[in-house]
């Protein structure tokens, strides 16, 4: 069974720091695209980073670009987001997502989603 397994996720407060995993079972990541998306209450998913295959290029969405860094992890078949000065409107659930040997994570594709963990930006 292929799985992806979020951790990391908490209550932070705002200017704090989180660093997500996501890390896979049933399959290696090594030929897959993977992207971090979230999804704030009342709104929809959005893909936030990707890190992409066979390049290994790595994209952010606007809102996060220079405070969140993807990263990968081959032999520990793990998937890393470090979010550093966390503001409240960051504040979702995150998922990860894989999708097989793309220049891209478009949610549409995503071929394995985790299951999501909580972020909370608080005071």
């Amino acid at each position: 069974q292929l799985q992806l397994v979020e951790s990391g996720g908490g209550l932070v407060e705002p200017g704090g720091s989180l660093k997500l995993s996501c890390a896979a079972s049933g399959f290696t990541l090594d030929n897959y695209a993977i992207g971090w998306f979230r999804q704030a209450p009342g709104k929809g998913r959005e893909e936030i980073s990707c890190i992409n295959y066979p390049d290994r290029t790595t994209k952010y969405v606007d809102s996060v670009e220079g405070r969140f860094t993807i990263s990968r992890d081959n032999a520990k078949n793990t998937v890393y987001l470090q979010m550093d000065s966390l503001m409240p409107e960051d504040t979702a659930i995150y998922f990860c997502g894989a999708v097989w040997w793309s220049l891209a994570c478009v949610g549409t594709s995503i071929d394995v989603w985790g299951q999501g963990t909580q972020v909370t930006v608080s005071s």
